[in-house]
């Protein structure tokens, strides 16, 4: 039931969703529920929070029964900062059918959770025929935090009419999570991309509390729910439970840790808005101090300590899967140019980390390196000397040497130290969260196991196709499962502070580890 082929050939995408809206208009979609966002004062809260209206992001088809709302609990809950780590946090989470006055209960102990605030419902509706979803109706729920005290761990339960989490019953039921301090102190965050659902994606996720980080980065392909990623509406086998099942599988640690995305590919879902983002507006509720958030949803960013933050679309600028190629209109590539010049003027930032879906410099023989990457961002990475770039993609661990003018500045050995300052910038690809595993040309080369070679066989995407490149700055890789984890560690002005940075197998072994330092502003 999507676009016929004949007609989606002279139609744009944008076309093809206006064709697609109006053919399953007759199913008597409505708009979705009543809207607030939450900001709650006094006690463990900053005075002077006021209550916001927001509009509905998806309509919905009108349920058709009434469920009695003690027999349905929510699941699938996430985390996320707004623009303000130290004050503001949404907690999003999900219910599998509809439900009165949901809500959302926090305080700063387990045993005080007075404060009850109304949470938001963004129901997506997938029509039947659209994939293999069936004819499904998702709800999801949202309440945005404001005026929360930096630093400070708060409790919460979210609910709904006849379901209290404060209940004694279902006190099991409550969170936590804790504020950005507001002062530069040591910090632990994770990232990882290309996850989906499965037994790897779940063992990386139960790896990942044993780290306490912060947050946690995900470089974009989340649920693949669309396994075809060409972000078109005839793609194949789009199934959208299959977010049901992500959300239920990484809820033991986002419940706790912000989750912070960018988009990649495959979550361009097509069926839902002309830039296939619609979806993703309805699952996640992410700082919206990017460039143009109605297009770009996933472009943002935000300050932790004395580290700065940066998600990326890549797939804007994407010459390999080009379905978003160009929906900025050049706008996010000057967005990020002002947003690293603001981080490098700022007094309390020192690090500045950027991570996105396609990769600046990978060696995979399946996708390799992004050339619209290199030719808009590379540049800019390197003129405002960014500390660490970290990609998705290609689902394989690989680092990069010391990287400047393309070409290799420094060799940065497993135990190295870069200096991004005077020498250049670090490339990490950690795409192997879950899914299939690709391949490389050269040996696996990791801790423990290292086996180093002067060049690798490669190529990268340009805009009239692959070009072959044979390429040195290849210095880590590693064919299994696994994920990055990196600590911050401030220091006094004029002394060195550090990243350091660790792949991490599935099974808990290091397989990288190297060091990025300047001097603390």
């Amino acid at each position: 039931m999507g676009v016929p082929e004949k007609l989606a050939e002279r139609m744009s995408m944008a076309e093809q969703h206006e064709y697609l809206r109006a053919k399953f208009s007759r199913r008597n979609m409505i708009r979705g529920g009543a809207v607030t966002l939450g900001a709650v004062a006094g006690g463990a809260f900053v005075p002077g929070a006021v209550a916001q209206a927001a509009t509905p992001t998806r309509a919905t088809a009108p349920s058709a029964e009434k469920v009695d709302g003690a027999l349905v609990a929510p699941f699938g809950r996430h985390l996320a900062y707004g623009n303000d780590p130290r004050t503001e946090i949404t907690v999003s989470w999900q219910v599998p059918t509809a439900v009165k006055k949901p809500f959302i209960r926090i305080g700063a102990h387990p045993w005080d959770l007075s404060r009850k605030i109304e949470a938001e419902v963004r129901t997506l509706y997938t029509p039947a025929g659209v994939g293999a979803s069936g004819d499904h109706t998702q709800y999801y729920l949202h309440a945005r935090l404001t005026h929360l005290r930096p630093g400070k761990t708060y409790y919460y339960g979210v609910g709904h009419a006849g379901f209290d989490p404060a209940a004694p019953h279902l006190l099991g039921t409550l969170g936590t999570f804790t504020t950005a301090p507001d002062r530069a102190e040591p910090f632990t965050f994770t990232a990882f991309g290309d996850e989906g659902v499965g037994y790897h994606g779940l063992a990386n996720d139960a790896l990942l509390l044993g780290q306490n980080p912060a947050f946690h980065l995900h470089a974009g392909d989340i649920a693949y729910a669309d396994p075809s990623g060409a972000g078109k509406t005839e793609d194949t086998g789009f199934d959208s439970r299959i977010w049901d099942q992500f959300l239920a599988q990484t809820e033991t640690v986002a419940k706790q840790v912000p989750w912070m995305p960018a988009y990649g590919n495959h979550d361009m879902e097509a069926w839902y808005s002309p830039n296939g983002y619609g979806g993703e507006e309805a699952r996640w509720s992410l700082p919206d101090n990017g460039p143009d958030a109605k297009n770009l949803p996933g472009v943002y960013s935000f300050v932790y300590g004395n580290t700065a933050v940066i998600s990326l679309d890549a797939n804007d600028i994407s010459f390999e899967i080009p379905a978003n190629l160009g929906i900025s209109g050049g706008t996010q590539t000057k967005w990020l140019e002002g947003q690293l010049k603001k981080f490098r003027a700022s007094r309390d930032v020192d690090f500045v980390v950027v991570f996105f879906h396609h990769c600046a410099y990978c060696t995979s023989t399946a996708h390799a390196s992004e050339g619209g990457v290199r030719q808009e961002w590379v540049p800019l990475f390197e003129k405002y000397t960014v500390d660490l770039v970290i990609n998705g993609h290609n689902h394989q661990y690989e680092r990069t040497d010391v990287i400047k003018g393309n070409a290799v500045s420094k060799k940065l050995p497993i135990g190295g130290t870069a200096y991004p300052e005077t020498e250049g910038v670090v490339y990490v690809t950690a795409g192997a969260a879950g899914r299939s595993l690709y391949a490389f040309t050269a040996p696996d080369s990791y801790e423990g196991n290292e086996h180093e070679v002067d060049s690798v066989a490669s190529f990268i995407n340009l805009k009239d196709g692959k070009q072959n490149e044979t390429v040195a700055w290849s210095r880590v890789r590693y064919l299994n499962y696994s994920f990055l984890r990196v600590d911050v560690t401030p220091a006094s002005k004029g002394r060195l502070t550090t990243l350091t940075v660790r792949g991490i197998a599935e099974t808990g072994a290091e397989v990288d580890r190297f060091t990025v330092a300047r001097r603390a502003k």
